[in-house]
């Protein structure tokens, strides 16, 4: 079943107080039927969406009939995040600060209770979306075996915190904001490596204009043409607020997670350092011995986890198989 299902929470009680009076969670689900195979949930990240395989999937290389997350074996659950517009633009959530990345866990579950399930086989993600599954083993420390967090973090750093707030300012403050901002993005999520060996600081065109300018310009006209602002205000908000040990005493936090724990960097990423991933898994290995850290040579930067794909198949494959 590839539909797109919806479910609709009505007076959800946020982590700043706030009652949110209607929530719409949309998901898709892949593979065999819940309940009758291993879950797995695979958590989008900022531009992403649910379709995870097929033509438009966004992980097609990993999740799929005889790929590393096997469709045959597993059944494959992906929320949307509530306000990403996909195939919903009347459900934008337009008060983005009120929400944080462990409101999105916490209605995840939600939208897995509804499946009766009580035990997930794994929690994956990128970017955000792994973000999002660390603050999910936080609110239920038993329920999942593996939690796959790529190219994330358990916590924002002050350089993600910073570069929130100039995406917001560009979101709230430009008259091409969608497009401006992705423009911003790009290079955050790539490397001047990565740039200079796509490019070689060649022209487009005889008018002057650079190939690296036309493709970030192309990018940023491909976002603008399929996601809302308030989708993206919202999204580039979420990244700033994960903190899974708000309030909480860290070493009991990290002890009461049950799950193996696959921690995934990549050694060139601006975004989610590899240093800040490696310090989250020493700290995790103080406490835990079923913690692994992996990591994703790459020239990309933070988008290797979408570019890599032999890397990222041959570290999950243990845990797969």
């Amino acid at each position: 079943m590839n539909t797109i299902q919806k479910l609709i929470f009505n007076n959800v009680p946020l982590q700043n107080g706030v009652v949110q009076a209607k929530v719409n969670l949309s998901y898709q689900l892949f593979g065999q039927p819940v309940g009758s195979a291993p879950l797995v949930v695979v958590n989008h990240a900022l531009t992403g969406n649910s379709q995870v395989i097929g033509e438009n999937g966004w992980w097609q290389s990993l999740i799929g009939n005889d790929k590393i997350i096997d469709t045959k074996k597993y059944a494959v659950l992906a929320f949307n995040i509530p306000g990403n517009g996909y195939q919903d633009a009347e459900n934008l959530i337009e008060n983005y600060q009120d929400f944080t990345t462990y409101d999105i866990a916490n209605l995840f579950w939600k939208g897995i209770d509804s499946f009766k399930v009580n035990q997930v086989f794994a929690v994956i993600g990128g970017s955000l979306g792994g973000a999002i599954a660390w603050e999910m083993a936080a609110i239920r420390p038993k329920a999942i075996a593996n939690l796959i967090p790529v190219a994330t973090n358990w916590k924002a750093s002050d350089w993600l915190i910073g570069n929130v707030l100039i995406q917001d300012l560009i979101l709230n403050n430009s008259k091409n904001p969608i497009h401006d901002a992705r423009i911003h993005a790009m290079l955050l999520y790539r490397t001047p490596e990565s740039l200079q060996e796509k490019f070689q600081t060649k022209l487009q065109n005889s008018e002057g204009l650079f190939q690296v300018e036309s493709w970030l310009l192309h990018h940023g006209e491909k976002l603008q043409n399929r996601f809302q602002l308030s989708a993206y205000k919202l999204m580039n908000h979420l990244l700033k607020t994960t903190d899974i040990f708000k309030n909480k005493n860290q070493a009991e936090v990290i002890k009461s997670i049950t799950s193996n724990i696959h921690l995934i960097s990549v050694d060139t990423d601006y975004f989610f350092t590899a240093n800040e991933i490696k310090t989250a898994f020493l700290e995790v290995k103080n406490y835990k011995n079923n913690a692994f850290y992996h990591e994703i040579k790459s020239i990309h930067g933070h988008d290797a986890f979408l570019i890599e794909f032999e890397q990222l198949n041959n570290i999950l494959k243990p845990i797969f198989n």
